[in-house]
Formats: C-alpha cells, sequence, structure tokens
C-alpha cells in the first residue's frame, strides 16, 4: 500500500498540475458557463477529475500485476524515471520537449470537451474526466512522476489510491477556484504567476531527490521513520486494503 509520503507527494503533485501558470490563469474560462449553468457544476468536474484518473491509476496498477515483472527491476526502472522527470521540469529545454511529445493528446481531449453539455452534471463530470488531458502539456511530468510512483511496486489499489489523490489535488483547486470571490482569485492569480515557476522547480528537485532515494534505499529508511512518528490511525488508515 502506498506510504503517507506517496499519498502527500501525489496530492501536492495534483495540485501544482491546476496551480500551473498555464493552467491556473484559464480556470474562469473553463468554469465561467458551468458554474451560471449549475451552482453544483464545478463539483461534479472535481469528482469527474478524480474518478478519471484514480481509473488510469488502477489500470496502471493491473498492468503491473499482470505482468508479473520484479519489483526490484521496477523500482529501479521507476527510479530512473523519477530522476529523468525531475530533470525535466528542471530544465527548460527539456521541458519544451516533453510539451511538444504529448501536446497531440491535449488537443484530442480539447475537442472531446467542446462537445460535452459541462453545464449539466453529467456533462460537467464528463468535462472533469478530460481535463487532465487537456492540461497534459503543461502538467505531464507531474502526472508521470505519480504513474512512476505506482510502477515502481505496481497493485491495484495502490494505483487508484497514489491516482485518486492526485486527482483530489488537482479538483480541490478546482473547486476552491470556481467558488472564491473575483478578488480572491485574482489574488491567488498573481502570486501563481510570480511565483509558480520556482515551486514547480522545487518540486521537480523533489522529485529527481525521491528517485535518487529509491536508487539508494533511502525512501524506505524514511518510510520506517515515519512509521515511528506519525498517529496509528493514520498509518492503518494507509495500509488497511
Amino acid at each position: 500500500m502506498p506510504s503517507p509520503t506517496e499519498l502527500g507527494l501525489a496530492w501536492v503533485a495534483g495540485s501544482l498540475t491546476t496551480l500551473n501558470p498555464c493552467v491556473f490563469p484559464l480556470l474562469p474560462v473553463v468554469l465561467g458557463g458551468a458554474l451560471q449553468a449549475n451552482r453544483w457544476a464545478p463539483v461534479a468536474m472535481g469528482a469527474g477529475m478524480v474518478a478519471m484518473f484514480a481509473m488510469l491509476g488502477l489500470l496502471v496498477g493491473v498492468a503491473g500485476e499482470a505482468l508479473g515483472i520484479d519489483t526490484d527491476v521496477i523500482r529501479l526502472v521507476g527510479a530512473w524515471l523519477l530522476i529523468g522527470f525531475g530533470l525535466v521540469m528542471l530544465i527548460p529545454t527539456l521541458n519544451a520537449g516533453f510539451t511538444r511529445l504529448i501536446s497531440p493528446l491535449a488537443s484530442g481531449a480539447y475537442s472531446a470537451t467542446t462537445r460535452v453539455d459541462s453545464g449539466s452534471l453529467v456533462g460537467a463530470f464528463a468535462t472533469g474526466s478530460l481535463l487532465g488531458m487537456v492540461w497534459s502539456p503543461c502538467s505531464g511530468p507531474m502526472l508521470a512522476s505519480a504513474l512512476t510512483m505506482v510502477a515502481t511496486e505496481g497493485g491495484a489499489a495502490r494505483g487508484t489510491l497514489i491516482l485518486g489523490m492526485f486527482g483530489l489535488g488537482a479538483a480541490s483547486i478546482l473547486v476552491a477556484a470556481a467558488y472564491a470571490s473575483r478578488t480572491g482569485f485574482g489574488k491567488v492569480r498573481g502570486w501563481v504567476l510570480t511565483h509558480m515557476e520556482n515551486v514547480k522547480k522545487g518540486f521537480g528537485l523533489f522529485v529527481l531527490l525521491l528517485g535518487v532515494a529509491i536508487l539508494t534505499g533511502g525512501d524506505k529508511w524514511l518510510e520506517a521513520k515515519l512509521v515511528n512518528v506519525l498517529p496509528e490511525g493514520w498509518i492503518n488508515l494507509t495500509t488497511r486494503f
């Protein structure tokens, strides 16, 4: 099962997906019409986003179990992928190349959202499930990092929890932005545009160091330390399934 560190990291990665400077300023455009048509539409969008990412995690987790690849090999490959994605977030040239690579996916998803009535709750749910792909050129490395955490050990429940938490992080910012006042949103937007690149680089460095920790066994050491300091109820919750 995922550790508290992995769940927290997945939530932060999802939040940064929506706070990304090329996503967050566009939220009023995404949410405006839907919110006017139905006051609960942003919540339905958030639910669709969580469901889509959780389903993706389930599929990746099941695929890992079905392939039966040695877990040590998966951890080694996953560690190098995390290091790679960390470098992508830290080096602008690599980030631009990654964006060009996955832009076709985002274009297809955007075309699909234009055919959905986001004013109805069902339509808003469908739109939310597609938004992650629409935003993938800007936030792809963060999603890829979460997927790598799933792939390092596999497992359907583990994948569902980690990617579901990623989706919850993204959805929480989406829903908060929908119901925030114009003044409040404007202040947060200004902060995002000013500081987000530094936050993104900090997360990239963290992902890179996480990959190094997996290579050296430092992640297991940290997990053992956290077990000793975290409340027993939280530990039981993350290891129940």
